[in-house]
């Protein structure tokens, strides 16, 4: 692999490929985004969010943790609650995450055109070749 004209050890592609693995997926971008404007408890994320399993935001959570994008605090009072906040490195993160949104915005005809013309040649048939 090729990045910036240099090639890349394989090793290092599979790195790269793990770490993008984390911040890449749906739930971790959707939490990323969230937490760009404030601080929130893991039920209003999950209120927020609405369709994700209290195991699919946990796990979510936890790997963003790890990885250093966000933080956790646990707040005091007579029922325990915990904040999630992002950090430095998720909020620089978020910033090809916001340019690819905006690419997403600005070509969703084109990529929806694309869908439909690809929908429609396997309706008609396998293709010869």
């Amino acid at each position: 692999m090729k990045l910036g004209g240099q090639d890349i050890p394989s090793y290092t592609c599979r790195m790269v490929g793990d770490i993008l693995g984390q911040i890449g997926n749906k739930w971790s971008i959707l939490v990323m985004v969230l937490l760009s404007s404030s601080p929130w408890t893991f039920n209003a994320l999950r209120r927020e969010i609405g369709v994700v399993t209290q195991k699919v935001l946990t796990s979510t959570l936890r790997g963003l943790e790890r990885d250093g994008y966000i933080g956790r605090t646990v707040l005091p009072g007579k029922v325990i609650r915990v904040e999630y906040r992002l950090t430095q490195l998720g909020r620089d993160a978020l910033k090809p995450m916001n340019a690819l949104a905006a690419f997403a915005l600005h070509r969703q005809a084109e990529v929806l055109a694309a869908r439909a013309a690809y929908d429609d040649a396997k309706r008609l048939g396998p293709e010869e070749g």
